[in-house]
């Protein structure tokens, strides 16, 4: 039954297209509203929260031209730059750039990022398929000192650092979009990834705390013993490099980008990876795939209620992904700062970060959109917005499973099948002139093994 789910979800999201392509919309924008043109600048302090990540803080800038105001609430140009670092460790510097105007009846993208995160989450492959009981005969042969079977409860309530590992990352990404017909386009992209990944730092993490140092020097990570029975290739081990090719049709009926009250946006994209930069004898990661993701959006009551859902799914059709690289979600564009997934905020809400990943993967997002209110405040229109909404996931073509289930490692374990992750939320939105959207989200995890507690984010924009 849990095989069918999955199948079903896939070719839900794929046949979505074709009743989809079918609505037209534009939106209607009220007298009342101050129209903006030309250039519109905002500096703002980054203040957020992630229940993954901690307290995030640093600065930030908008930089929008509307140009004569003809297209409002669309922008000609918007760039953004980014510099925040959280309390749990991690850090971004980040600009990008989205120019509607620059290519005649097209778009051109950008994005060149950073990430340093000292305590990045690993929770092995393939959903609830990738949660390992070692035997006590493992521990003869593991790569640290254990004093206790605690580290291998990470979902019990108690801190461990077993799912932390190391990994920074440099990304630099360029796409555009160019118009066939009507709201029909083709597109392009170019994404070059470079990715450190390793065990954590335990003497960099514990600094000149005495009792941190003996606390770390007891931990073990999923990621030694991954590394240890193979699972993970030495090849791979210490990260690499990711040169990607895109290529695929767009279909956007929406009336905006960032506030969306109706229309369609439908993105089909095949990606091809050519191990050209860390081909080795023994390992090569040469492969591509297949994304699509289809956002409608439903006007339930004018513009002030929206019905918004969202069917994807990514399907490597060839080929070696690296351990470090099947959490990447392959869109031309960006929404979100980070792209990975399934958990965390830009994929399945409220489920653990990084915690569903595999060789491909299928979600469903939906969420109901309630315009509040709007005002006028420092010449500038506003609108406050709730969206409670319901999201689901799961892996549907599981990364190195055969070779997970034949390890020693897992001597002890019950195999349990990949099924669906689900969650439900509600979030609170300000908007300001269509365009910059503050996010408050929380949502709760069905399954304890997905997430104890309540998931909070606050940040930016709407996830799809």
């Amino acid at each position: 039954m849990r095989k069918i789910t999955s199948t079903t979800l896939l070719a839900f999201a794929i046949l979505i297209a074709m009743p989809l392509a079918a609505q037209e919309s534009t939106r209607s924008i009220s007298d009342k509203e101050i129209i903006k043109t030309g250039w519109n600048i905002g500096i703002l302090p980054v203040i957020g929260y992630d229940s993954d990540l901690g307290f995030q803080y640093g600065i930030c800038s908008d930089i929008f031209n509307y140009g004569d105001g003809t297209r409002y609430p669309s922008y000609d140009y918007k760039i953004n730059i980014e510099a925040s670092t959280y309390t749990k460790g991690s850090s971004v510097l980040r600009t990008y750039g989205d120019f509607k105007t620059l290519i005649p009846d097209g778009k051109l993208f950008f994005d060149v990022t950073y990430f340093n995160a000292p305590k990045f989450e690993f929770y092995g492959f393939n959903g609830f398929a990738s949660y390992p009981i070692p035997n006590m005969a493992v521990f003869g042969t593991s790569p640290t000192n254990v004093s206790s079977l605690e580290p291998f409860l990470p979902r019990e309530g108690k801190k461990t650092a077993f799912n932390w590992m190391s990994r920074n990352q440099f990304r630099a990404v360029v796409s555009m979009q160019k118009k066939i017909s009507g709201s029909l386009n083709w597109t392009a992209g170019l994404a070059y990834y470079n990715i450190k990944t390793g065990d954590i730092n335990r003497d960099k993490l514990a600094g000149n705390d005495a009792e941190k140092k003996e606390w770390y020097a007891n931990q073990l990570t999923l990621y030694n013993f991954y590394n240890e029975f193979g699972l993970i290739t030495p090849e791979e081990a210490e990260g690499g490099n990711v040169t990607q090719l895109k290529a695929g049709l767009t279909y956007d009926t929406r009336d905006h980008d960032s506030d969306p009250t109706r229309g369609v946006n439908i993105e089909a994209t095949f990606y091809y990876a050519p191990d050209i930069l860390d081909r080795t004898d023994t390992y090569n990661h040469t492969n591509g795939g297949i994304l699509f993701m289809g956002s409608h959006y439903v006007p339930v009551v004018g513009d002030k209620l929206t019905l918004a859902y969202r069917l994807g799914a990514q399907y490597t059709l060839f080929g070696n992904v690296p351990f470090y690289f099947c959490n990447n979600m392959n869109t031309m564009f960006f929404r979100k700062m980070y792209t990975e997934g399934l958990g965390g905020n830009a994929s399945v809400r409220g489920i653990l970060r990084n915690s569903v990943i595999g060789d491909g993967f299928a979600l469903l997002n939906a969420e109901l959109r309630w315009r509040i209110v709007e005002f006028r405040f420092i010449n500038q229109n506003w609108g406050f917005a709730i969206n409670p909404f319901f999201d689901c996931g799961q892996v549907i073509k599981p990364h190195k499973l055969d070779l997970q289930k034949r390890s020693d490692f897992l001597g002890a374990y019950s195999w349990e099948d990949e099924h669906l992750h689900c969650s439900a939320g509600c979030g609170v939105k300000l908007v300001m002139n269509h365009n910059m959207v503050v996010s408050f989200e929380a949502a709760k995890a069905f399954s304890a093994r997905d997430g104890i507690g309540l998931w909070t984010n606050i940040g930016f924009n709407y996830l799809f």
